[in-house]
Formats: C-alpha cells, sequence, structure tokens
C-alpha cells in the first residue's frame, strides 16, 4: 500500500528540519570554538577539547591590558554606523528618483551607476588615498567613512523597493499638495520600515568587518577594533588567547544589533518580492 500524501509530508518536514538543524550547527561551531578558546586558560589554549575547563577569563583581561578595548569599540561602532547612515542615505535618495521620477536617460544612468559595483576596489583605491592626502584627513576615522558614503548595493536594493511600492498612494499624495520631498519621508520611508532595517544592518555588518581600507589609511594606529588584532600578531606566532577573545569581542555588538532588529530583518527579506 502507498504511503498516505500526509505522512509523505511530515517526513519531508521532519528531514528538511533535520537538515537545516545540522547546517545551522555547522554554521555556528566556529563562533562557539571562537568563544570556547577564548575561555581557555593561557596553557591550554591549544587544547582539542569541546569544553573549556576549567573557564579562564585571563585572555581577556590579556586583551584589556594591551588594548583600549572600549576605545576601539567606540570608533568601531561611530564608524561603521555613520558609514551605514551614509549608503542608507545616498541609497534610498536615488533609489526612490530612479523608481518614482521618469526622466531622460533613466535606465542609461542607473546602469552607469550599477556598473560601479563592478570597478575592483584597487581600482579606486589610489586615486581616493591622494584624495584624502590632500583633504589632510589620512589617518582618522574621517578618511575611512568619506569614500563609502555611497554604495551601488544600497540604491539597487531600494529602488527595488520603491518600484513595488503602491503607486496608487504616491499619486494620492500629490493630489493632496505634497512634494516630493515630503513624499518620500512621511509616505514612502514609514512604509519602508523593514526594509531599511534589513539593508541597514547589512550595511553596518559590512563597515563593521572591513579591514583593508581602514589599515590603508589608518596605518599608523589601531583605531578600530580590526586593527587592534594586529596587536597579538607577531612573525614568532599569535598569541591565541587574546587574539580570539578580542575577536569575540568584536562580534558583539553586531550579534546584539541583529537581536533587537531580528523582526524587521525577517520581515524585509520577506516583503522584498511582494508588489
Amino acid at each position: 500500500m502507498d504511503e498516505p500524501v500526509g505522512e509523505r509530508s511530515r517526513v519531508r518536514t521532519v528531514a528538511a528540519h533535520v537538515a537545516l538543524g545540522g547546517l545551522g550547527v555547522l554554521c555556528a561551531f566556529p563562533i562557539y570554538w571562537l568563544y570556547a578558546t577564548s575561555l581557555r586558560a593561557p596553557e591550554d589554549v591549544y587544547s582539542p577539547a569541546p569544553l573549556p575547563w576549567p573557564l579562564s577569563v585571563q585572555s581577556y583581561a590579556d586583551a584589556f591590558r594591551v588594548l583600549d578595548v572600549g576605545g576601539l569599540l567606540l570608533n568601531t561602532t561611530v564608524m561603521a554606523a555613520l558609514i551605514a547612515l551614509g549608503q542608507l542615505l545616498t541609497g534610498l535618495l536615488a533609489g526612490y528618483a530612479f523608481a518614482a521620477w521618469d526622466f531622460r536617460g533613466t535606465g542609461l544612468l542607473y546602469l552607469a551607476f550599477v556598473a560601479t559595483w563592478l570597478v575592483p576596489f584597487q581600482v579606486t583605491m589610489l586615486p581616493n588615498y591622494v584624495l584624502l592626502a590632500r583633504l589632510g584627513v589620512l589617518n582618522t576615522i574621517a578618511g575611512v567613512v568619506l569614500p563609502s558614503l555611497c554604495t551601488a548595493l544600497a540604491v539597487m536594493l531600494l529602488r527595488q523597493h520603491v518600484q513595488a511600492f503602491p503607486r496608487e498612494l504616491l499619486e494620492a499624495a500629490r493630489l493632496d499638495g505634497r512634494g516630493s520631498w515630503s513624499t518620500l519621508w512621511t509616505v514612502v520611508v514609514p512604509n519602508l520600515r523593514p526594509a531599511l532595517a534589513a539593508l541597514g544592518i547589512l550595511l553596518f555588518v559590512n563597515a563593521w568587518n572591513e579591514y583593508f581600507w581602514p589599515a590603508l589609511v589608518l596605518q599608523r594606529s589601531n583605531a578600530v577594533l580590526q586593527l587592534g588584532l594586529r596587536s597579538f600578531m607577531g612573525t614568532e606566532g599569535n598569541d591565541w588567547g587574546p587574539l580570539m577573545a578580542t575577536a569575540g569581542l568584536a562580534c558583539l555588538p553586531v550579534l546584539v544589533l541583529y537581536l533587537v532588529l531580528q523582526r524587521q530583518i525577517v520581515d524585509g527579506f520577506v516583503r522584498s518580492g511582494l508588489r
């Protein structure tokens, strides 16, 4: 006798959940090992034991002794927040213009804008560095932020969301006497909060994890947390305990941000394809 359709469906559902659970454990294991290593005693840092025992906070004490972790966290948060906010603002304005307005050359201009995403960072790195040197903002957080205030990714995603926005609401706002600027901030933006939250955390994480550009601009200092990790790397080997402790501290703000905005992030991705 054939297996009932409902029974097959339940088996597939259980199998799918087991597979997803296994993938989740596989993805989370490196993060667990990072914190497990940071909580081992210095003499046990190379231990393959899955559980760190006895627990020790010596690695964190060493990290705070070598680095001003609080100051580095503050600098990194300010840098990532400014970059994310700048990219959100420019992406919102450009995406709204491309989606809500019809003007000559819209498609060509949009393709040219998106094409900048295909330009390798190494091509624009030296011109940006020379410009920052002439402006006198090298070795400052502003020097890291200024060239990163616009990204084609934000424009593409927000243009897609604005295109999915009901045209009837935009027309009603115009008939109500609202200008384009007022329509954007009082009608469009309140309805794009999930999308803005999802994109904002993505941009924040990208900026938070950036290493090469801050290392180039801030070459004379460990002004952000990612550069502070270099303090535990040497030619004779790495000091893995404090290194893992500092890396673990660098992960915490991003994890907290995701937990706070989790619902908005899920809503943003779920609604991204709805019209």
